[in-house]
């Protein structure tokens, strides 16, 4: 009896030590997300953008109403678009996770022009809460950033 236990103990230990092979971090996924999210920023799309959230997804500006839902996360992205943001650069940082949910830390850069049209970079930092749906997909959930000082 002691050495059943014993066994059923090492396979219990070897179980959670060594994950199954399909069970793999989400980092690749999300740095992948982050690529093409830019490309569709970068090239003006805001649907392809907005694609990228959930559909409950929500981002949380600073300084500003929380935006619920895709399509008035596309249209804050249009918006932004619109009013000359270009050159947007994601970098993740950190990523974790378990399950169906994720987070990442990151780093972002962007243009815009400034009040006589010349164009400044800006930069910051953000957390987003990424959510893989039943298509296995990882969207943004929650997102929120703000701006690094001015240098």
């Amino acid at each position: 009896m002691t050495r059943s236990l014993g066994l059923v103990f090492a396979v219990i230990i070897a179980a959670v030590l060594n994950p199954p092979a399909n069970a793999q971090s989400p980092r690749d996924d999300i740095e992948a997300a982050l690529v093409t999210f830019a490309a569709a920023f970068n090239r003006g799309d805001d649907a392809g953008v907005a694609a990228h959230y959930a559909e409950d997804g929500a981002i949380l500006l600073p300084d500003s109403a929380r935006v619920d839902g895709r399509a008035n996360i596309q249209a804050f992205w249009k918006g932004a678009i619109d009013a000359g943001l270009a050159d947007l650069t994601l970098k993740a940082v950190e990523v974790g996770g378990s399950g169906d949910i994720a987070f990442e830390v990151g780093e972002v850069s962007y243009s815009a022009p400034d009040k006589t049209g010349a164009r400044s970079t800006a930069t910051g930092k953000y957390i987003v809460v990424w959510k893989k749906g039943t298509d296995g997909v990882w969207r943004l959930y929650r997102d929120i950033w703000n701006a690094n000082p001015a240098k």
